[in-house]
């Protein structure tokens, strides 16, 4: 059997098993991964490609070539056996749960197995009562939040599941899926070393269930932390590990694995829109874009990751681009926390940030831990000069990922707009910590290093440095540092990186009084220095200007032809009466 084919009946049993189990999440994901493998040429037919039509162009164009291919998909795995059914006529009594579970009404499918002792139905017990208890705590954070929107409200549930699930588990008396909420119950409770290792026991028995690897994924918040999980070979656990490093920040491994894995999942959307998002963190807009245009060709009813497309066309002020697509998603699905935080950005690049909050509030009344809502409306507040409520937005964001850089430079902007350095450089450290490779964050702790209240010149100029050395699409900081050599009486540094300044102006076709600054400079230095055939290139370049730079070029002209004429100047002073 190929491996293709190992991997298409796989997924399809695990499908069944999963949605049995009202894992819908799961399944959806397991089902889009099915279909995401490329069919055999002899059995393709207008309706199985329909939905593998145009992804191809995506993956060709950028497929890069110098990552090292790791063996093909269910070829060097070792192969976990797809789990049997512990009941294999199901009954009665788990029929009608499953009917109350799909209608939201848990505790009474719940209650309809109480006394059934097979693990599926203890599962699904044990799973409509944690479902219980979520939506208790939810509707007690509607009723009991406090003035800044936080809630103490717990989900009852969990010490009994726990110490249930804890008794099951001593005595070898749960299956894959009871290990798994047992992980998400002992998460819920803090306990997160033991959640590990019930998770990795869960994923390695079977590994079909991506909701247990997305709560694994969670608890991996460092590098030496995923490098001790005990974890088998097997072809899910490389989209663990793209999904892992890209949580983790690294990018370039994570856009490897996924490239690596579209050898067998060539049409799998949620591989697109994963390199898309991996690409955004690297600041490719462009590319980000194009990605996203093809998956709304191919699934256009898609909500899921557009509001990072959003993201994109803010950043780049595509106005009919971001009104377009906050037009779809309302028609499609309005009330999707994506959707919200579409039309927020929408309203934020109108510049109507009040309106822009509501439907970022929104959001959050639909998802509380929606990352992006807090971090953007963070911003929006930052716009609107409303700086306590702007560090409230950006703290519930780091409580919620302590690794979202956006939050933490947010963070840095409010207090530096309070005129604290001290606090703002802390947080803007922090945000280049976990994003070393924008520019932004680098000019933005610069700017604080060079602050009245700290002053610390040498620490700006090597912020600059990083700042240059990331692809500083804004040009500030090749700038800045030739300002601060020339503050700190170093000419040499001051004309390297004027002329570097200069180079990059041109080459990009920029005008400003940047450009006018560099050529005074320049022409000024390389006269001082009698080297006048540069001085004079600069000076001839700046009298195509008409200010004043125009007259002190000229009159700089004047000084050097004198100066090489060895003739002195014609004041009447060089004449003795």
């Amino acid at each position: 059997m190929s491996s293709k084919e190992s991997c298409r009946n796989e997924l399809r049993t695990a499908i069944r098993q999963l949605t049995d189990r009202c894992l819908y999440s799961a399944s959806k994901w397991a089902a889009e991964q099915l279909v995401g493998i490329e069919q055999d040429p002899a059995k393709f037919t207008p309706s199985n490609t329909r939905f593998q039509r145009g992804s191809s162009s995506i993956r060709r164009r950028f497929r890069t070539n110098e990552i090292t291919s790791t063996p093909p998909t269910g070829v060097a795995y070792v192969s976990t056996p797809v789990m049997e059914e512990d009941e294999v006529i199901h009954g009665d009594f788990y029929l009608l749960a499953k009917s109350y579970f799909d209608c939201r009404e848990y505790r009474r499918a719940a209650h309809v197995l109480r006394d059934q002792t097979g693990k599926k139905s203890v599962f699904l017990r044990c799973y409509a009562l944690y479902l219980a208890g979520e939506k208790r705590k939810e509707e007690e954070m509607i009723e009991l939040e406090g003035p800044l929107g936080k809630s103490d409200a717990v989900n009852r549930e969990l010490v009994s599941l726990e110490r249930e699930l804890s008794t099951l588990c001593k005595n070898s008396m749960i299956d894959p899926f009871g290990l798994y909420l047992y992980g998400l119950v002992l998460k819920e409770k803090g306990n997160e070393n033991l959640a590990r290792k019930v998770l990795v026991e869960s994923v390695n028995t079977y590994p079909w269930n991506w909701s247990a690897w997305s709560e694994l994924q969670s608890l991996c918040t460092t590098v030496d932390i995923l490098n001790s999980l005990n974890l088998s070979n097997h072809w899910m656990k490389e989209f663990f590990l793209a999904s892992v490093y890209q949580e983790l920040r690294m990018h370039n491994e994570s856009l490897s694995k996924y490239e690596n894995l579209q050898d067998t999942f060539t049409f799998s959307n949620y591989i697109q829109a994963q390199i898309a998002k991996a690409q955004y963190s690297l600041r490719e807009f462009e590319q980000v874009e194009v990605i996203f245009e093809d998956l709304l060709r191919n699934d256009p009813y898609r909500v899921e990751d557009m509001d990072t497309y959003s993201n994109v066309l803010y950043t780049k002020e595509c106005f009919s681009a971001l009104s377009y697509l906050a037009h779809r998603v309302i028609m499609t699905d309005k009330y999707r926390p994506e959707s919200c935080c579409i039309i927020g950005n929408y309203y934020s690049l109108k510049g109507q940030h009040e309106k822009s909050v509501i439907y970022f509030r929104r959001a959050l009344k639909l998802n509380k831990n929606y990352l992006s809502a807090w971090t953007l409306m963070g911003h929006e507040y930052v716009e609107m000069k409303n700086t306590p409520a702007a560090v409230d937005a950006y703290r519930r964001a780091v409580d919620i990922n302590p690794r979202d850089y956006r939050a933490w430079y947010g963070l840095g902007q409010a207090y530096e707009m309070m005129g604290m350095p001290h606090y703002a450089l802390h947080y803007f450290r922090k945000s280049v910590f976990f994003q070393p490779i924008d520019s932004r964050l680098w000019i933005a702790m610069a700017q604080c290093y060079e602050s009245e209240q700290l002053h610390m010149l040498e620490e700006a100029i090597k912020c600059y440095k990083r700042a240059a050395n990331c692809n500083d699409t804004e040009a500030i900081a090749l700038h800045r540092l030739a300002k601060l050599h020339k503050e700190l009486g170093r000419p040499e540094e001051a004309v390297f990186y004027y002329r570097k300044d200069l180079e990059r102006m041109e080459a990009e076709e920029r005008e400003g009084p940047n450009i006018v600054e560099a050529l005074m400079f320049l022409a000024t230095h390389y006269k001082a220095q009698k080297r006048f055939e540069e001085a004079e290139v600069y000076c001839t370049r700046l009298l195509d200007y008409t200010g004043p730079e125009r007259e002190t070029a000229k009159s700089l002209l004047r000084g050097m032809r004198i100066a090489q004429s060895g003739f002195p100047s014609m004041d009447v002073e060089h004449f003795h009466p």
